[in-house]
């Protein structure tokens, strides 16, 4: 671990000087879950192909035994330089087992995805799940958020954020009378932890961005676009599931132009799950055509 603190400190100075230089600018990319079959095929063909769409930057959602689809994380930065690609967030869950309560400090397993964040110059790292032990009373909640303003300090460390990435859970989950989201938002440190809005996921079950936007703002600095539709299936994400966007019943440019202007949001993501009768990779470039005809 000596030699992984003097690695993090030596990307902490790369890693801020990307952050600071794209600071205040919109990035548009996509989430690698949305072609999640493909990357596991062929992860650098697929990444060939999304790159030729016209994507600059993807966000990765396969980080295991310190690779990334099967890579280093300095062979996949290779790959992605070659491609022209960046990746400026990525999904790792942090759960328990990455703190030791006992020593107040994180396992070598969650500081050594911090730093492989930093060698790809990830600007966020971002966990997509809270444990649902976490989930059963409100102390133990509020103190695993203080485990999320302790792993920002950590990524601060190398110029970078730890964010968090919603579900629907957090929407239709209340402690001591509040809902479980608001509840994240209000113990977290703005200044440690970001918001990685999925305006998509929470519709379900009742979120609605604009009025987050609205009620937290500045809170958001990255965002998973999405568009939904109605399914049959309530038990699942309330009865919703993503489609290309504009095809869908959210006001997905309304919501963009909101969190722009006051969301504090910088890092735009694009993200589908569900593709009807389409095929992925021809879902990400429908995706990436409408949010140029958007104007992104």
């Amino acid at each position: 671990m000596k030699n992984s603190t003097l690695a993090l400190a030596g990307t902490a100075a790369f890693t801020s000087k990307i952050f600071a230089a794209d600071l205040g600018k919109d990035l548009l990319g996509i989430q690698l879950y949305s072609v999640r079959d493909d990357m596991s095929k062929d992860a650098v063909g697929t990444l060939k192909q999304i790159a030729a769409m016209g994507y600059k930057n993807v966000e990765h959602a396969n980080y295991v035994d310190r690779k990334f689809y099967g890579q280093s994380a300095t062979e996949f930065k290779k790959t992605l330089d070659d491609l022209g690609l960046n990746m400026p967030s990525g999904h790792t869950v942090m759960g328990k087992q990455h703190w030791d309560d006992t020593k107040k400090d994180f396992t070598d397993a969650w500081k050594f995805t911090v730093e492989d964040a930093a060698t790809l110059g990830q600007q966020f790292v971002i966990s997509p799940w809270l444990d649902e032990g976490m989930r059963s009373n409100v102390d133990d909640f509020k103190r695993y958020m203080d485990v999320f303003n302790k792993s920002g300090e950590l990524c601060k460390k190398s110029g970078m954020k730890f964010g968090y990435h919603n579900h629907d859970f957090e929407f239709n989950t209340q402690l001591d009378g509040k809902r479980l989201y608001d509840l994240i938002l209000q113990n977290t440190d703005p200044n440690l932890v970001i918001q990685q809005m999925d305006i998509g996921n929470m519709y379900g079950a009742g979120g609605r961005p604009l009025d987050l936007i609205k009620q937290y703002p500045g809170r958001f600095a990255s965002m998973h676009v999405k568009d939904e539709i109605k399914t049959g299936n309530a038990g699942e994400m309330g009865g919703y599931e993503s489609t290309v966007l504009g095809a869908g019943v959210m006001q997905v440019k309304k919501v963009i132009a909101a969190a722009r202007k006051s969301g504090g949001t910088i890092d735009f993501i694009v993200e589908q799950e569900s593709y009807q009768d389409k095929t992925p990779l021809a879902s990400a470039k429908e995706d990436y055509d409408m949010m140029k005809k958007w104007g992104y």
